[in-house]
């Protein structure tokens, strides 16, 4: 079986890339190949944006750590770091400057927290799971089965509830001010030893197994009930170990298979939805409050902006880009990389939830409620998200949230 990756080719070489940059500046480059498609279309969009960026002394340059992400993996999870900052930028006219720094070049998905926490970033884009090692606050967002659907995921983040459950203890307790959210939710990428086996349709088939586990300390709860037997693993080793068998999974959502180079070694995405999967962006709380009250309004309304970007662009990506349907469609990186997507019935998920979650399960969680609860100033986290997630109907589809101004009440 032969196995491709399919990450969309950038508009350039990587030679006229660095040319462009080393010309009209890293961020200017980066900004200038969104909508591009050869490299005299980048260089005058690059040249027209570097002018008008520069056109005058800006009274606030932000430092944006992306992680690994950059513009041609943001086509596939549109996690909307590179919208936010265009958007930033036009929205205060120049007054805030943003220098985007993906590819690792700030931080890595480990490290974005602590590198914001130290003020060598100002903004950074990372998942929560991973992020949550560094600020344990914001494992609130994966109780078991606490979101029954991206659309539900995306209500919360929308919710003015949102900013007594999260943002603030957040900003409280860790200094960070959250932004906005990728949403999807995370399953198990079974490797290549899955294969020539049938496609996953119960948890049973599941039992056993041995996967390799994020930063998630709450996911690894759910994990442990799920006897999925979680391990910890350097992301190189894990694409060997699901090549060569010798793990059978990974868990972590499906656009994150696609962008991160592991649909050539995945054969089964099994949507098992356990937890939240969320690639978020925050900023520095300090540097937020030292700005200006008309552009800490814009840096609002630009988050505002890219999370409904977000919503409606991620949806049509995990179709037409990523291919997580049954059958994945023609073309995306699913259908060439013959990974199938496996979904499993309403009886199979609410067996899952009944093993883990903790309603179901309370005796597993109480450590970690008991000090998220405290964190949040006495709310019982679990129980509040919970019920937030499921004030919509369980049928409504994620791009038909209402996206609502948060901060608003």
């Amino acid at each position: 079986m032969t196995r491709s990756t399919t990450t969309p080719r950038p508009a350039i070489t990587r030679r006229d890339f660095m040319a462009l940059a080393g010309r009209y500046g890293l961020s200017s480059t980066l900004f200038a190949m969104g909508g591009a498609v050869g490299l005299a279309d980048v260089a005058r969009a690059a040249e027209s944006g570097y002018e008008r960026r520069f056109s005058k002394a800006a009274r606030h340059t932000l430092r944006f750590g992306a992680a690994g992400l950059n513009t041609r993996n943001l086509l596939i999870e549109r996690a909307g770091s590179i919208e936010f900052a265009r958007d930033l930028e036009s929205r205060t006219d120049g007054e805030i400057r943003v220098e985007f720094l993906g590819d690792e070049r700030a931080c890595r998905q480990t490290s974005c927290v602590e590198k914001a926490l130290q003020g060598i970033v100002d903004i950074y884009t990372a998942s929560t799971q991973n992020s949550a090692v560094a600020a344990p606050y914001l494992n609130v967002l994966d109780y078991a089965y606490m979101f029954p659907s991206r659309a539900a995921l995306y209500h919360f983040l929308y919710s003015p509830a949102s900013m007594a459950l999260l943002r603030n203890p957040l900003e409280q307790r860790h200094g960070l001010k959250f932004l906005f959210s990728h949403c999807e939710l995370r399953g198990l990428q079974l490797g290549l030893g899955w294969a020539d086996r049938p496609t996953v349709s119960t948890l049973d088939e599941l039992a056993g197994t041995t996967n390799r586990v994020t930063g998630t300390q709450l996911g690894r709860i759910t994990m442990r009930a799920l006897n999925l037997n979680p391990v910890p693993m350097a992301w190189e080793e894990t694409l060997e170990g699901l090549r060569s068998g010798l793990i059978d999974g990974a868990e972590t959502w499906a656009s994150a298979v696609a962008y991160g180079g592991l649909a050539p070694v995945v054969s089964q995405s099994v949507d098992l939805r356990f937890c939240a999967g969320t690639e978020h962006t925050a900023m520095s709380a300090s540097v937020f409050d030292a700005l200006s009250g008309e552009l800490q309004d814009a840096v609002m309304e630009s988050a505002y902006w890219t999370q409904a970007y977000i919503q409606g662009a991620n949806e049509a990506s995990l179709l037409n880009t990523v291919g997580f349907s049954d059958p994945p469609m023609p073309g995306t990186v699913f259908a060439q990389d013959d990974v199938r997507v496996a979904t499993l019935g309403a009886e199979e998920i609410a067996k899952a939830e009944e093993m883990s979650s903790p309603a179901s399960q309370p005796q597993l969680w109480e450590p970690w409620r008991e000090r998220l609860n405290a964190w949040s100033g006495g709310f019982d986290t679990y129980r509040e998200i919970h019920d937030v997630a499921r004030e919509i109907p369980a049928d409504t589809l994620a791009e038909n949230v209402e996206p609502r101004r948060w901060w608003r009440g």
